[in-house]
């Protein structure tokens, strides 16, 4: 018997600790620079520091953490992947794997700035003029104006293309918009938005720059008892008669074609947002069964708990493989609608599995905000609906790989 437990206890001496929670399993951030790296560490960091420990309280709040703003505005990543008028700049697969790395600890986060930096600095930088572009996106890109993006409304969703109700009629030098807009991110509190409005005259969709806090017939009321991104504050935007020089007319912005380049770009980040909630999911999943003990030993020791970390890894890394590769053909200029399109439907649904094995491996205690996998579980919701629901982005494939189109 003695010799046994001094086996045993030599046993538990040579025991290697276990390994850290890491889901980059493939390593893909081994495809970005020296210094782009720097960055997401940079990035990383702060969101493991400022943000982690508060999130949770926040997001039970319906609140956003404003006080964490300054220290945000310091990383200096706004305009990131958007060359010259004081941006950030760099390539695609730097703003993916950072957009990545935030919804890694917080989806809402990752969220709010996507909302920012890629619809609304977006909108401007592609469809704006080049007085516009110096104009807003220098103090955009420092976070001194914070920017939101309206193009949904109460009653039109996934026919935005075609079915518009907000309206925008020309008076002389200035616009006159009415309309609704809804489940708008950052509208409560944010300085700028872009309104898209079908022109009465001509029946095109157009984009407005809209000064939430100085414009006339501009107002919102922010969107109570949600379930998902519960950080971000979302807005319904009423429009009555609001006066909009045609100077704030994005000059470049005269069809749904014009919108849709802006969402291509954006339905490609929430691929990279959908792969960081599957990585915080995964990452917390994994800790708690290196640590829960069932019958004596670590629940991670159980062949069928190995089974959901092995499923949660391999979505995960299927994920960050595609996106990668993606980041790169947006690199080279040659990312289309259909390959933005089936990124987006196949990484929010793979996360939609990926977050519901974590929940599931957290037994009951999955439930509560606490788990932190609670707060990844609900907001998969959101992220697999914005953006274009999972059955809009494939019948847009569809469309490229038959030649056919099946919309109505």
């Amino acid at each position: 018997m003695a010799t046994a437990t001094a086996a045993s206890r030599q046993d538990a001496k040579e025991r290697k600790p276990l390994p850290a929670p890491n889901s980059d399993f493939y390593t893909i951030t081994d495809a970005l620079t020296a210094e782009e790296r720097t960055l997401v560490k940079q990035v990383r960091a702060f969101m493991e520091t400022n943000v982690a420990p508060v999130i949770n309280k926040y997001w039970a709040d319906d609140a956003f953490p404003f006080e964490l703003l300054p220290a945000f505005k310091e990383l200096n990543i706004g305009g990131l992947g958007l060359e010259g008028y004081g941006c950030r700049g760099g390539s695609q697969k730097l703003f993916g794997v950072v957009a990545m790395e935030l919804a890694r600890i917080d989806a809402s986060f990752g969220t709010f700035f996507g909302v920012h930096d890629g619809l609304a600095m977006g909108s401007i930088y592609l469809d704006g003029s080049e007085e516009q572009k110096q104009k807003w996106l220098p103090p955009m890109a420092r976070m001194e104006k914070i920017g939101c993006f309206g193009l949904t409304e109460p009653l039109v969703g996934s026919s935005v293309g075609g079915g518009l109700t907000t309206t925008a009629k020309r008076e002389g030098d200035t616009w006159a918009l009415n309309g609704q807009k809804k489940w708008i991110g950052n509208a409560p509190w944010c300085d700028v938005s872009i309104i898209w409005a079908r022109d009465v005259a001509d029946n095109q969709v157009k984009g407005f720059i809209v000064e939430n806090k100085t414009t006339p017939g501009f107002s919102v009321e922010k969107i109570e008892h949600k379930i998902a991104l519960k950080v971000v504050q979302n807005g319904l935007i009423t429009l009555k008669d609001c006066k909009v020089p045609e100077a704030n007319r994005l000059q470049a912005g005269n069809s749904f074609r014009d919108t849709a380049r802006v969402l291509r770009m954006t339905r490609f980040a929430v691929g990279w947002l959908s792969t960081g909630v599957q990585m915080g999911a995964y990452e917390n999943a994994l800790a708690y069964a290196q640590q829960r003990l069932q019958f004596g030993k670590p629940i991670a020791s159980f062949q069928l708990v190995q089974d959901l970390l092995a499923k949660m890894l391999a979505n995960v890394t299927a994920c960050q493989c595609m996106m990668l590769r993606l980041a790169q053909i947006d690199d080279e200029g040659k990312m289309f609608d259909h390959h933005a399109a089936l990124a987006k439907s196949f990484c929010t649904a793979k996360m939609r599995e990926t977050v519901a094995w974590g929940r599931e491996l957290f037994g009951a205690n999955g439930i509560v905000v606490e788990s932190n996998v609670a707060r990844f579980f609900a907001d998969a919701e959101a992220l697999y609906s914005y953006e274009g629901t999972f059955q809009m982005q494939n019948l847009i494939v569809g469309k490229a790989v038959t030649g056919i189109s099946a919309f109505v």
